[in-house]
């Protein structure tokens, strides 16, 4: 079903929807303007939706915020397509998402191809290194600003601690099952809650498939096991953003040994300081594994999800956000994944090698969290400061 179209002569009603060009113009400038993560997106959006065009009310935006957050995968992606969506149906998501995400598919695409050359100039590799250094405070940043909020809407002080406490077990030691540890926080606190349904077994069945998929994954070929990785960037991840880094780091530098953990701590810095969506960071692993067609593959099935959630379920948003099972499922996968993006500055931190990195992260560590400076700013910054060390005749991280 389409959004309905208000009325022209209805003066409280949000302004005609817009032709499609118009549609691929803005939402393509936000996605080549929009640095600095989700919360620049939905600033972006809301200006652009709310206050500029009144496309949308601020009550509806808020909405669809809400229920974004209760999908898995890249809210603020979700959040782009929906509002494509809600302004020119379905041929405007399509158009509005893909103009979203192009953008910094492409820069992140380049700047792979630059970074993963094999004989990159010093101060790219001086530069890389001096981001990476940094991408573990990033990751404690983006957890700690996640636990107030979900602390504060705990439905049990215990099993929110021990579903946090999992996350980072989790995601410190056994990255491509993490998945399971959030899915499976989501089922227990589903029956705690006493909202699952008797199909619960069904439900413990499917998850309990996943290893059998990701076996499928490891014997099917390069390319299959690329589509695999980004699956679970894409569909199975809660909390966005950087719950999906244990995800990767262990598929893509242990297990299938398509980068380093150099080059995974530079692709991760790649994906927070080019503009769109922070999943493009799945872009740059699958081009580490399989060039330009690893790369878009990656892309496109990191994104396929988003996509298929709003085209076929947007109108049911506003259901989403007050169903019980939804939010129960969330009160358990939510501290998980805060758990997991938390764990995951462990793994990250465990991939310095050099002292001067460690001094970066120190520094980092202070911009980000007492002094609240800028993550992209914070990451430009070490990057030059890198290049300049490895300009100097500095040993680099290899």
């Amino acid at each position: 079903m389409e959004p309905a179209v208000p009325a022209p002569d209805d003066p409280a009603a949000p302004a005609p929807r817009p032709a499609l060009i118009t549609v691929l113009r803005e939402w393509g400038r936000i996605g080549c303007i929009g640095f600095g993560g989700p919360p620049a997106h939905i600033k972006l959006l809301r200006d652009l939706c709310v206050e500029r065009k009144r496309w949308l009310d601020a009550g509806e935006f808020e909405d669809a915020i809400a229920a974004c957050n209760l999908l898995p995968g890249p809210a603020s992606t979700q959040l782009a397509i929906f509002c494509a969506w809600r302004v020119r149906g379905r041929v405007g998501a399509l158009a509005g998402g893909i103009a979203f995400i192009v953008p910094g598919l492409v820069v992140i695409l380049a700047l792979a191809a630059l970074y993963l050359a094999g004989s990159p100039p010093l101060w790219v590799l001086g530069a890389g290194a001096g981001a990476g250094a940094a991408v573990p405070a990033v990751a404690v940043q983006a957890g700690t600003s996640l636990l107030g909020p979900s602390w504060q809407g705990r439905k049990h002080t215990v099993r929110w601690l021990g579903y946090l406490a999992a996350g980072v077990a989790a995601a410190a030691t056994i990255g491509p099952w993490l998945v399971l540890v959030l899915l499976g926080s989501g089922v227990l606190e589903l029956a705690a809650q006493r909202a699952l349904p008797i199909r619960r077994h069904a439900d413990t069945h499917a998850i309990m498939a996943l290893p059998a998929l990701a076996a499928g994954a490891v014997t099917g070929g390069v390319l299959l096991s690329v589509a695999w990785v980004a699956f679970k960037v894409g569909a199975l991840s809660y909390g966005g953003g950087f719950v999906i880094i244990p995800l990767m780091q262990a598929d893509a530098v242990s297990h299938y040994h398509w980068m380093t953990s150099t080059q995974f701590l530079n692709a991760v810095a790649l994906g927070q300081v080019t503009p769109g969506p922070v999943v493009q960071t799945v872009a740059v692993v699958g081009y580490a594994a399989a060039g330009l067609v690893g790369g878009l593959l990656a892309s496109v099935v990191a994104f396929t999800p988003s996509f298929t959630f709003v085209l076929l379920g947007a109108n049911q948003f506003d259901r989403l956000r007050a169903n019980r099972r939804a939010r129960a499922f969330l009160d358990g996968a939510g501290p998980a994944a805060i758990g997991a993006i938390l764990g995951s500055a462990i793994t990250l931190a465990r991939a310095l090698t050099e002292p001067w990195q460690y001094a970066i992260l120190a520094v980092a560590l202070i911009l980000l969290l007492p002094f609240r400076r800028g993550t992209v700013l914070t990451l430009l910054g070490a990057g030059a400061i890198g290049a300049i060390i490895a300009l100097a005749g500095a040993s680099l991280p290899h």
